[in-house]
């Protein structure tokens, strides 16, 4: 894709409730294609297939010979949408499992750097791993294995074997979907028309129509998600849109993140000011539903009213959200946004309100539309190493004390909000080249490059895309 474009996510919606027949056809068609997925995640996502997931081709042949296909009646226009959906989960699956067995490694202190090289090469060469895995001999290309050799005598190759197995013995696991909530469609299934859409049937020349809201045309993958109790469908369309640019944009801008002011700057501005209280209302009501859906779990005849309430709730607060960083960017015209590395969820204390209230903050949804919208207005987002930046002086360095959302130093007298100086902080651990670990790597593997390639590289990859 062009570097001067990114890829987002816009969606389309049913004008006219979908009649319960063509709904039942299309949650069949997903029920299938739930099928599928899980005969190809069982059959091709252990060890033994390896060697077959790499490109693929050979799982489609055999998928093909298997008469799955006819056994459903299914669409090959699905069918084969279907095998290879999975076959990038499972691959997914794989890049997960190498990652917990390389952290593993990383960890193990019983390890020289012998030890851990030729580790490093079992993960790296998929080959020589799944041989490994299949207790097969290693036979690579010749310079792999000229490579593979000279890193085997150095070591107990045996010994490091049995542990890389038992290693992902313990991390990998098959994968399994009960969802049937939606399924893909090629450009093949789908055409546009009359002010709505025509969906290929598992009916032989049979389409079903959907009218939308819009009329907007794709000639690409989609996905289409359905809600079966409402009679509604949405369709999700990965769309490349254009970069802006900005002159004016030329500041360099530290922001903190916290649970009621959504996002606080190093000069003390604040946006999504009534973050916390949208977000104490939907953790609260949703805590509130859970209780009683317990006691009442019995009698209890659906809970289509709850997913609708939750999903207006939700809406709002990500409108909310979206909102306030668009009016960031309006205001404080940045640059370069740094902001800490953000640790990962911990256990609560005593208080289950607290705990649940912090389970279901929404920072991940923001780190994610704040990414997104930096991309799309060119400005470079930095994370910066995050421990003890709440703590810290922002002027001597001194280790201060907070209380009552207030920073006092000791050291040097310097008081302020709380999050005005993590902000602070946030700006200078940027500009003296604190990254964290994942924006370090990049800044060292390009630093040749432009800003803007750069930037595509630091930043999270697929932002927008559907499932």
């Amino acid at each position: 894709m062009p570097q001067d474009k990114i890829c987002k996510t816009v969606r389309q919606v049913n004008k006219e409730p979908v009649s319960e027949e063509d709904m039942k056809r299309l949650v069949e068609i997903a029920e299938d294609f739930r099928s599928v997925k899980n005969y190809v995640y069982q059959r091709y996502g252990g060890i033994r297939s390896l060697s077959k997931i790499y490109p693929g081709y050979t799982v489609q042949n055999e998928m093909t010979a298997g008469g799955l296909r006819t056994q459903l009646g299914m669409p090959s226009v699905y069918f084969y949408l279907a095998v290879f959906d999975a076959l990038g989960d499972i691959k997914s699956q794989w890049t997960r499992t190498k990652s917990e067995v390389s952290l593993r490694l990383l960890r193990n202190q019983g390890f020289g750097e012998a030890d851990r090289h030729y580790l490093r090469f079992l993960l790296k060469v998929s080959n020589a791993f799944s041989q490994v895995l299949n207790g097969e001999p290693v036979e690579l290309k010749k310079e792999l294995q000229a490579q593979y050799g000279r890193l085997a005598e150095c070591v107990d190759a045996g010994r490091l074997n049995r542990w890389l197995c038992r290693q992902v013995r313990r991390c990998h696991a098959r994968l399994h979907t009960d969802s049937a909530s939606g399924f893909s469609l090629t450009e093949r299934a789908y055409r546009y028309g009359d002010h709505g859409i025509y969906v290929s049937a598992k009916e032989k020349r049979r389409r079903i129509f959907i009218q939308l809201t819009d009329n907007n045309q794709y000639n690409r993958q989609l996905y289409m998600k359905l809600n079966p109790e409402e009679g509604s469908i949405e369709i999700r369309v990965p769309v490349d849109v254009g970069i802006r640019s900005h002159k004016d944009y030329d500041r360099p801008v530290g922001i903190a993140l916290g649970m009621h002011t959504m996002l606080t700057t190093h000069t003390g501005s604040c946006y999504g000011e009534d973050f916390g209280r949208y977000q104490l209302e939907y953790a609260g009501w949703l805590r509130a539903q859970a209780a009683g859906y317990r006691r009442s779990r019995a009698d209890n005849p659906g809970r289509k009213k709850y997913h609708a309430k939750k999903r207006r709730l939700e809406e709002r607060l990500h409108s909310y959200i979206n909102q306030e960083l668009n009016r960031f960017f309006r205001e404080e015209r940045p640059q370069t946004v740094y902001l800490a590395k953000l640790p990962k969820p911990r256990a609560g204390g005593g208080n289950k309100e607290i705990n649940h209230s912090v389970s279901m903050w929404q920072r991940g949804y923001i780190r994610r539309r704040l990414a997104q919208k930096c991309m799309e207005e060119s400005v470079e987002m930095a994370e910066v190493l995050g421990k003890g930046i709440s703590s810290g002086c922002s002027r001597c360095g001194g280790t201060g004390i907070k209380k009552d959302g207030m920073f006092s130093c000791p050291v040097c007298g310097y008081s302020e909000i709380e999050k005005v100086n993590t902000a602070c902080n946030a700006k200078k651990r940027g500009q003296e080249g604190l990254y964290s670990t994942a924006y370090a790597d990049h800044k060292e593997i390009c630093p040749d490059k432009s800003r803007q390639q750069e930037k595509a590289r630091i930043l999270p990859q697929g932002l927008g895309s559907f499932p």
